[in-house]
């Protein structure tokens, strides 16, 4: 079975992301767009993936908990994983991981903690929107112990991406899927990384960015699960 997906959206705990990214809108605006498959993916947290999961549930859109983590180099790795528990155990190592300072909202933008009733039931205090001491090899492992899957996010780009940061993706990095951005001619990547899956993304940090239903992965069920095996 095809299915339509964006497995990268932001919600208001990102500090740029806009606050009318909530759990209810992010799913409504999904289903709108007859996406069947989402996965939440904020700057070093995953604080609000439960409230969109739950949102979600008793409608046809599979929501998989995730989240962008930045690495010490500066690059974006998207992570997902096969449920919260485990999207919780990284959020962990990657908190004991970032660096002992308090966002600044003034400067970076608010970072929100919403319920499924879109109530604002607080706001992270640590800076997400900043490097992890944790190198895309440890972001790799880990999330592969956790029985998850990680990519490099958006790696068109100029910045925070592992092509712009590095130059090149190294050959022993055990990862099998690549992300290229929403306008990217896919064409062109394909033609120069051919020995990886390529999947495109939205990055969405405002409702109208998320994806219409233009991007398809061919898998045996909707199920995370299979999700995960398919970009493993």
């Amino acid at each position: 079975m095809k299915y339509a997906y964006d497995l990268h959206i932001h919600t208001a705990l990102s500090p740029c992301a806009d606050e009318d990214m909530t759990p209810n809108n992010i799913v409504n605006m999904s289903i709108l767009k007859e996406l069947d498959i989402i996965a939440i993916t904020d700057h070093n947290s995953c604080e609000n993936a439960e409230a969109v999961m739950k949102v979600a549930k008793g409608t046809d859109l599979l929501v998989i908990p995730g989240m962008e983590i930045e690495t010490s180099e500066e690059i974006h790795m998207v992570c997902l994983f096969p449920n919260i528990d485990f999207a919780n155990k990284m959020q962990n190592i990657v908190y004991d991981n970032l660096p002992k300072l308090k966002n600044d909202k003034n400067i970076f933008g608010k970072q929100l903690i919403l319920d499924d009733k879109d109530d604002i039931v607080g706001e992270n205090e640590k800076l997400l929107l900043t490097a992890t001491k944790l190198s895309i090899y440890d972001v790799v492992k880990y999330t592969k112990e956790l029985k998850g899957v990680s990519f490099p996010a958006h790696i068109d780009r100029k910045s925070y991406s592992i092509i712009s940061n590095l130059g090149w993706i190294p050959k022993d990095l055990d990862i099998h899927t690549i992300e290229v951005s929403k306008y990217c001619n896919i064409d062109k990547i394909i033609s120069k990384y051919n020995d990886f899956m390529i999947i495109k993304s939205s990055d969405a940090h405002y409702l109208t960015d998320i994806l219409e239903r233009e991007q398809f992965i061919e898998i045996k069920s909707k199920s995370i699960e299979e999700i995960i095996k398919y970009l493993s």
